[in-house]
């Protein structure tokens, strides 16, 4: 009886664990909008796409925004919602992040 209280402890903890990994994607390919859907999203934004890149899991834009600053944009490919978003200054220290409830 141990013995299977264990591997279900184990295996509950494997099947949580793309849940505490809240950075990354777990869509299926299927169900993911296509890449011309998330340079519409770019370009509704005032958002100039320089890169769109799989990270992840997830699309990544890089680009700038209206004003010209540098941005690097974390997209969900299923739904198109705005995971993270991060305003990329030249010396990198002032940093500026939005979207997340961690940071």
């Amino acid at each position: 009886m141990r013995k299977t209280s264990m591997i279900l402890a184990c295996l509950a903890i494997y099947a949580a664990s793309p849940v505490l990994a809240d950075d990354d994607c777990f869509v299926p390919m299927e169900n993911w909008q296509p890449r011309d859907a998330v340079a519409e999203l770019a370009k509704g934004n005032g958002w100039t796409v320089r890169r769109i890149k799989i990270d992840d899991g997830c699309y990544e834009i890089k680009g700038r925004d209206a004003t010209g600053r540098q941005i690097e944009v974390t997209v969900h490919p299923a739904t198109l919602d705005v995971i993270e978003f991060e305003y990329e200054d030249d010396d990198h220290d002032d940093d500026k992040r939005e979207g997340r409830d961690d940071d």
